[in-house]
């Protein structure tokens, strides 16, 4: 049983991972496609912000990779609260980084020059899922 929690543990930390960056990413997509047709001279700009989410993604992966070395067989309950706690951090904290590149994507579109100011306020969430996966190499 306690295998199967922590197998559960893993597919969570890299499942909800993913999934945040996927929302996160679209959400910023869309607003992308949209300032597109207002204001293509600033693609490059729309781009990095559109990417920002992905990383939450990465962390998942990366905490996924290093708990591949944790014995499953006694640290199967200690893996399912590492991956659910990694897993919802990373799947929350990309999705509202989505939501603050849209709305800097919008503003950009619109004439403002925010884009370093929305990559300060992008990093505010993405310092979570960091600190996620700080905590889960820590453990």
């Amino acid at each position: 049983m306690n295998e199967i929690l922590g197998y559960i543990g893993l597919g969570l930390m890299l499942g909800l991972a993913g999934i945040g960056s996927c929302y996160g990413t679209t959400i910023a997509g869309n607003a992308a496609v949209g300032a597109l047709k207002k204001d293509p001279s600033k693609s490059a700009g729309y781009m990095i912000l559109s990417a920002l989410p992905s990383t939450q993604g990465l962390y998942g992966f990366i905490a996924f990779l290093m708990s591949m070395n944790k014995d499953f067989t006694t640290d199967g309950p200690l893996m399912l609260g590492i991956g659910l706690g990694v897993g919802l951090v990373c799947l929350f904290s990309a999705i509202r980084q989505g939501q603050i590149c849209a709305n800097g994507i919008a503003a950009m579109a619109q004439g403002h020059d925010v884009s370093t100011n929305t990559m300060i306020y992008a990093a505010f969430p993405e310092f979570y899922a960091i600190l996620a996966l700080v905590a889960s190499l820590m453990v």
